[in-house]
């Protein structure tokens, strides 16, 4: 591309931006989301991205959905009768960032370090009993129960494979006290200790994220010798910067802006179901979640929304439950529910709330994939308006708000949701007992029916596929009657870059795989 070519002014905010002119670079517009580059700690979608170039996972999915379990640093494995235990042979000629070569024993300190530092995504490895290195080639993984989703999960960027003397000697630690003993997170921040084909050169938050080729990778060389990750959280100017040649894709444009680029010669579209889920929280405990916290109100809730309207703003489909369509057993648009505002008013009154009430709605202000969520807060606020239900605004700054969020403060809170795991298994995530409803809708076994808790533990082992859909379809069932949640769109993704870019594929894991992308020459 010939932008590549040029220095431009936004790539001065780089230290030592003194590139070689014949350096390929790829510079990509992201509404930027990093909570942490520590594999053991980050859990964003803009930290799978960069993670996934610049760690690699023992199994993977294909480059264009999550059809099958492929081999990546794993060759190949096997399962115990009982489904217990799962042996992985690693593949040989396998080198770090720093030339180490992988072991089993860097295997076992990544996901035990992942199990104990207690990270967000440290949930994933909740049924893991123990991991043992059988000899220097060969892990074995032993599970506390079967579980028929293990492989997606192991394909999670989260079990991103680390170096262990690497980060071991900067403060990392595998041990059960690694909650509070590990340190090496502000060294992850800064450098990457995998063996991806990238490695990162500098982060700075909120600003941009620096990627270099790693020439110590075992595999195919990717074509790019840097990547530049802005940070451009307006939909608007991300559009300004692709047509200006500022940038060579742009990650979250909105579906209103696609039309006015479709006569550039210069720019290619893409635009694709995502399995993104933006849903309303409502708190299970009365004290935080006051009137909300009423099943009778949260369905009054899910019946007040115009879905049709969110669909018509961002372009995409109503989900039927948090499970996002596309996903095996997901409900579809069929099955959604539609507004029924005197089903919703009548509802309330049951509940003791038949002129209303009062609340706060608490979310981020953020722009994800082309959607606005200060929009859809004001839309929000004018549905539920029509029923009585009168909602202030409280936007707050994404990282305040996420804590608030993950540690189940917010009573009533717009939030978005992808899948931990490609298996409609992640749907549990919003049942009690699951990692949403129990840490931040505060919907514990506690606080619900036995039906539901009986739905889940069948689900959790359930191998029999014709079982599985039977479960899956009365929990779905279930979560449109009394769940803690109002799922109320999944929007389209809307990808603009350079027409010479190639190899862009969106996908369901990681989003966009930098290391595929080439240029036309």
């Amino acid at each position: 591309m010939k932008r590549f070519a040029i220095l431009m002014a936004l790539l001065l905010l780089i230290v030592g931006s003194a590139f070689a002119q014949d350096e390929k670079v790829l510079v990509v517009g992201h509404a930027e989301s990093t909570d942490s580059l520590d594999p053991a700690r980050g859990y964003t979608q803009t930290t799978g991205i960069i993670n996934h170039v610049t760690y690699e996972t023992l199994v993977t999915f294909p480059s264009a959905d999550a059809s099958a379990i492929l081999p990546l640093l794993a060759t190949d494995w096997t399962i115990s009768e009982d489904g217990l235990t799962y042996t992985f042979n690693l593949r040989a000629g396998v080198t770090f960032t720093n030339g180490d070569a992988l072991t089993a024993d860097d295997v076992v300190f990544s996901v035990m370090r992942l199990k104990y530092v207690g990270g967000s995504p440290s949930f994933l490895t909740a049924n893991i009993a123990s991991v043992t290195a059988d000899d220097a080639d060969t892990v074995t993984f032993t599970l506390s129960a079967v579980d028929p989703s293990f492989l997606s999960v192991l394909a999670n960027n989260a079990f991103g494979i680390t170096n262990d003397a690497q980060v071991t000697e900067n403060g990392g630690s595998a041990a059960e006290d690694a909650a509070t003993a590990d340190a090496a997170e502000s060294y992850l921040n800064g450098t990457s200790a995998g063996t991806g084909p990238y490695m990162l050169e500098a982060w700075e938050p909120l600003v941009q994220t620096v990627l270099v080729r790693n020439p110590a990778y075992w595999g195919t060389a990717p074509y790019f010798d840097r990547i530049i990750i802005t940070n451009i959280p307006e939909a608007a100017t991300q559009k300004v910067a692709l047509e200006s040649g500022e940038i060579d894709i742009a990650l979250d444009l909105t579906a209103d802006q696609i039309p006015s680029l479709q006569s550039n010669a210069d720019v290619a579209i893409a635009s694709t179901p995502g399995n993104i889920v933006h849903f309303i929280l409502m708190n299970a405990d009365p004290e935080i979640g006051g009137p909300v916290s009423n099943p009778l109100v949260t369905k009054a809730i899910r019946l007040a929304l115009d879905y049709d309207g969110y669909a018509a703003l961002w372009g995409g489909i109503t989900p039927g439950t948090v499970m996002a369509v596309g996903q095996q057993y997901a409900f579809g648009p069929d099955k959604a529910l539609a507004r029924d505002l005197d089903a919703a008013r009548a509802l309330l009154a049951e509940a003791g709330f038949a002129d209303g009430f009062d609340i706060t709605l608490q979310y981020p202000t953020f722009t994800f994939q082309g959607v606005i969520m200060d929009t859809n807060a004001q839309k929000i606020q004018a549905d539920l308006a029509e029923i009585g239900v009168n909602v202030t605004l409280e936007p707050g700054e994404l990282g305040v708000s996420l804590e608030q969020y993950r540690s189940g403060q917010q009573g009533f809170a717009y939030w978005f949701w992808g899948p931990d795991v490609l298996d409609p298994i992640d749907m549990l995530a919003f049942v009690p007992g699951g990692k949403v409803a129990n840490e931040r809708a505060l919907w514990t076994d506690e606080r619900a029916s036995g039906d539901i808790l009986a739905l889940r533990d069948r689900a959790r082992v359930a191998t029999d596929p014709a079982e599985r859909e039977q479960l899956f379809t009365d929990i779905q069932t279930y979560m449109q009657e009394s769940g803690a949640f109002a799922p109320f769109l999944q929007p389209n993704v809307q990808t603009a870059f350079a027409a010479d870019l190639q190899g862009y594929v969106w996908h369901p894991q990681w989003l966009i795989d930098l290391a595929i992308l080439s240029s036309a020459e």
